[in-house]
């Protein structure tokens, strides 16, 4: 199975390459720079060393266009409409992962809503309604993913208005080994989106003896 990951040169989509070549995944990962792509691929297949899946480095232009079974969405929130309307011919039809928040400029403890209602709503508006756009992965810290000898023990809240895209999603997640949730259509991710300024928040009090918590699903005990 394979995976692209559009912006997979930043933080979060080094982590989640590590995590799904580590599962045994090939994994593509793309820059507006092709040469970036590479030479983070290169770096991140020292890490992981040889007996795992495959990370290669490609510009945005060549995953958009490539055969993959997923295509994630992982640049700052600031590209992310004109990166996926530059792209749109290409991803139209795919199963689209937005892992984007719409956090405020200058101030990650606060968003800054598109009009659209979130980012995965305006990846959705922007890509049409017959291309599923599957929100996920947007309360997991770039920290928490790059850390490969620690468990992911945090949950992830899936949303979007393709129920079997939604499904195929969580299965892909729960590879990671982690526990994912159906949130139900796209405009949960309104307020999905909107909790991770919170978390930045608290992860950044120092009243709190942690940093980069997400949130966790606790069943009732009764």
């Amino acid at each position: 199975m394979s995976i692209a990951i559009i912006g997979g040169t930043g933080p979060q989509g080094r982590g989640l390459a590590l995590r799904f070549a580590k599962k045994g995944f090939n994994v593509l990962i793309g820059s507006r720079d092709k040469s970036n792509a590479v030479k983070t691929s290169e770096e991140l297949n020292i890490i992981l060393g040889a007996n795992f899946g495959k990370i290669t480095g490609h510009s945005n232009t060549e995953l958009a266009e490539a055969a993959v079974d997923f295509i994630i969405i992982a640049v700052p929130w600031s590209g992310h409409n004109k990166i996926i309307s530059d792209l749109a011919d290409a991803l139209r039809g795919k199963l689209i992962i937005d892992i984007v928040v719409p956090l405020a400029e200058g101030n990650p403890r606060k968003v800054d809503m598109p009009p659209e209602g979130s980012a995965t709503e305006s990846a959705q508006e922007i890509l049409g309604h017959d291309t599923p756009v599957i929100g996920a992965l947007h309360n997991v810290s770039a920290s928490t993913l790059n850390k490969l000898d620690t468990k992911i023990n945090c949950d992830v809240l899936v949303c979007g208005n393709n129920l079997e895209a939604r499904t195929k999603v969580i299965d892909l997640l729960s590879k990671l080994d982690l526990n994912a949730y159906n949130a139900g259509d796209a405009e949960a991710a309104r307020c999905i989106e909107a909790i991770t300024p919170i978390l930045i928040r608290i992860n950044m009090s120092k009243k709190v003896p942690f940093s980069h918590a997400g949130i966790q699903i606790w069943p009732p005990e009764h």
